[in-house]
């Protein structure tokens, strides 16, 4: 599998630039994931890089590249068709983002919702909503993900702790590998 090498950032000099690195890295994943781009996806991480959703875990872009299927395959089975025999087309919106760069790693803690064409007459619908937990670094001057945590409030074995996750987030990083 030849993967991608990752999206084209400029190399980043301040927290400002930093800072909107890190949110297009966080836009690029979400249209990944919303058209099941695989390769897109996986190149988003770096090479030690953890994907925890309620899937399961990977590690690597290679094993990231190959859970893209699987959740495909997932949204298929919970949400089935539009009523019109075509899959149900879902969008990825990210609010509340707090980013916290410490040099040349970053800690992210994001709220997300979904949103499905899947209401009366092909109308949207939110579908679950719940926050990342993004660890990030620069790998060869482009952010990307050492870790990210999916919480999904409507999932049981995925719900968010009772503790701010804004307070880990703050924290120094020098502790992300």
């Amino acid at each position: 599998m030849a993967m991608e090498t990752g999206h084209g950032q400029a190399l980043a000099s301040s927290y400002a630039e930093d800072r909107a690195a890190i949110m297009q890295l966080e836009s690029e994943y979400l249209f990944a994931l919303d058209w099941g781009d695989a390769e897109s996806y996986a190149a988003l991480f770096a090479p030690e890089g953890k994907l925890e959703w309620a899937g399961g875990t990977a590690i690597g872009p290679e094993a990231i590249y190959w859970e893209i299927g699987i959740y495909k395959e997932a949204i298929k089975e919970f949400y089935g068709d539009d009523g019109s025999g075509k899959p149900v087309v879902l969008r990825h919106f990210i609010t509340n983002q707090s980013i916290h760069v410490h040099g040349e790693r970053a800690k992210g803690r994001i709220y997300w919702f979904e949103m499905a064409n899947n209401g009366p007459d092909h109308s949207p619908k939110i579908g679950s909503y719940g926050h990342y937990e993004d660890e990030m670094r620069k790998v060869d001057g482009a952010w990307k993900f050492v870790s990210r945590k999916i919480f999904n409030e409507q999932l049981p074995n995925r719900l968010a702790g009772p503790e701010n996750p804004l307070r880990s987030a703050r924290e120094a990083t020098a502790d992300v590998t």
